[in-house]
């Protein structure tokens, strides 16, 4: 190495070591200052100003999927970024925190990218690519911002909502930094999108000592051809070195790009090097990283699949102790029933949120309602807010059904906010009646949601009047999925009468109502609509029911247009119309 070079190097490891000293501690401040400056001096009390205008302190996916879900308002976030670019550019003081604020939370590697010289790097059909070797000028660019990331959202490979990705070839040119690794020094969060077997290994560039978060979705083995990933020895050793190198993760899901954890391989060994757990999405686990997990006092999420045998009676006689002491989220996938049970047969735990999902269903569905009357052993009555059943796989025959009755064991949750019974694959239907439905009612005050019959149809039916009995007795009811006979509204016109004395239900903004198909659209539109003024998404069975959903759009509208004239003719009646004068 020349003398030059050596230089350079040398410039590059100063640099990395001063910007992982970095710190935002303030300098003096000169007394002969306003108490204006004096105070935007402080550096603290400069962050949090400038903290008040950043893009929410949280890591990228985790912000887009609340956005979607509309569980938070909407952040405008390049309107963020050039108010602290703007605040960057206004003075020295203010560069290093607003740049440590515009560089906290990554959407991908192509920011950094970007910020190298033009001749290193080029887009080509959206996507970037390195036109060559990277030298130790570029690695001293880099160095400029690296440590100001702490959450790295990386896409892998190409999706419809991040268009513009690296080349992989940008990840190999990444892997030889002139110093150590890992390549963003203060990363806590790192999500890895769509891994594959190509690109699955340079996760190991990202570890840090620091990091708490590591979300990883594995591309599944594709049958139109293309990357894929597949768990093996060399996945396994990866995912050791990152138990070794992360200390300190407390959140960790490893899944495939369809949220299953089905697909994903056993991380039994890594996640028994973690003590410090809160929230847990895999797949298939060992007994003894099962164990593991119960003996954790940190742990509040679980998402796993039980193996495919049912677990040993030594097991079972370990986890009848106090475990899983701080759950509040029990998701649990597995085979069958049978497999199920043995898990929960001497389980005693306190969960908010309680979710099983059973792959092969022959034979589940009737099983179900034994299920159901151990959960009171299994929850404390007052903890339980929802509880989730989903069925999928092919039953001996087509026509599977079970009394609503085997819900009443669920009747001990007073405090339950949702109910879903899905069935993705087959035919499955409750034998709901009126009774059965206003027992529910009556049973819990605060439910939200309610799915009995979303995905199917079926013959068993409630009627309009044990619809508007439930929406009494449940004000909070947003979703509702239940099959409905409209044929006592449905063979008649639109009534002059206000339906029930004017009750309306608020909060009800979505129904799925697969009962009998409909003849009148615009009698069911009405009668839904002043019944319940807000609903917005509704899907029945048939062809008129699209018609319905278009006339609950304007019939509110309608009827606040109608409201309106009828005020204006009140109030011209009772003060009378002034008559223009006529000319003499």
């Amino acid at each position: 190495m020349s003398p030059a070079t050596s230089m350079k190097v040398e410039n590059v490891e100063a640099i990395c070591s001063s910007q992982r000293a970095h710190s935002r501690r303030g300098h003096g401040v000169s007394p002969l200052l306003a108490a204006s400056t004096r105070c935007i001096m402080i550096a603290e009390l400069r962050w949090n100003i400038f903290d008040l205008v950043a893009p929410p302190n949280m890591p990228v996916s985790i912000a887009r999927e609340l956005r979607e879900s509309h569980q938070t308002m909407y952040f405008d976030f390049p309107r963020m970024r050039k108010t602290l670019l703007a605040l960057a550019l206004t003075c020295k003081s203010f560069t290093e925190p607003a740049l440590d604020l515009l560089w906290r939370h990554l959407g991908g590697l192509e920011p950094l990218i970007r910020c190298l010289p033009q001749s290193l790097w080029k887009e080509d059909e959206k996507k970037l690519k390195f036109q060559r070797t990277m030298t130790l000028d570029d690695w001293s660019i880099f160095c400029k911002y690296n440590y100001r990331v702490h959450s790295l959202d990386h896409h892998c490979h190409k999706t419809y909502s991040e268009p513009a990705i690296c080349d992989t070839e940008i990840l190999r040119a990444l892997s030889c930094p002139p110093f150590s690794l890992p390549l963003l020094p203060n990363l806590t969060s790192l999500t890895w999108t769509e891994a594959s077997d190509e690109t699955f290994h340079y996760i190991r560039l990202f570890v840090t000592p620091q990091l708490t978060m590591l979300n990883i979705s594995a591309l599944p083995r594709s049958d139109y051809g293309g990357p894929f990933f597949t768990f093996g020895p060399s996945e396994q050793s990866i995912l050791s070195f990152i138990a070794q190198s992360c200390p300190s993760v407390s959140h960790f899901v490893f899944r495939d790009k369809y949220h299953s954890i089905e697909s994903i391989g056993d991380t039994s060994t890594v996640l028994q090097c973690w003590s410090h757990l809160t929230s847990v999405g895999i797949g298939t686990v060992s007994e003894a990283a099962l164990l593991h997990l119960s003996n954790l006092p940190s742990l509040r999420v679980l998402k796993f699949q039980l193996p495919p045998t049912p677990i040993s009676a030594a097991t079972q006689r370990l986890l009848q102790r106090p475990a899983f002491c701080a759950l509040q989220e029990l998701d649990v996938t597995c085979k069958s029933l049978v497999i199920l049970e043995a898990f929960l047969e001497k389980l005693t735990v306190t969960p908010k949120v309680l979710s099983f999902t059973i792959t092969h269903g022959a034979g589940s569905a009737r099983a179900l309602p034994a299920l159901i009357s151990h959960l009171p052993d299994v929850c404390t009555p007052n903890s339980l807010r929802q509880v989730r059943f989903s069925i999928t796989g092919h039953p001996p025959d087509r026509d599977t059904s079970f009394e609503a009755a085997a819900f009443q064991p669920l009747f001990a949750f007073r405090n339950l906010r949702k109910l879903d019974i899905e069935s993705k694959l087959y035919y499955i239907s409750v034998r709901m009646d009126d009774a059965a439905l206003l027992q529910m009612a009556k049973a819990w005050p605060h439910l939200e949601e309610l799915h009995i019959s979303r995905n199917c149809g079926s013959r068993y039916q409630v009627t309009p009047h044990a619809f508007v009995l439930l929406l009494w007795h449940c004000p909070r009811l947003v979703s509702l999925a239940v099959a409905i006979d409209w044929s006592t509204i449905d063979l008649y016109t639109i009534s002059p009468d206000i339906p029930y004395q004017g009750f309306s239900h608020k909060a009800l903004s979505t129904l799925f109502t697969r009962g009998s198909e409909i003849q009148n659209p615009t009698a069911i539109a009405s009668f839904i609509s002043a019944i319940a003024p807000n609903v917005r998404e509704i899907e029945g069975s048939g062809d008129p029911w699209p018609i319905v959903q278009d006339l609950l759009e304007y019939l509110p509208m309608i009827r606040e247009q109608g409201r309106k004239m009828m005020l204006n003719e009140l109030t011209r009646g009772y003060y009378g119309v002034v008559q223009p004068r006529r000319r003499q």
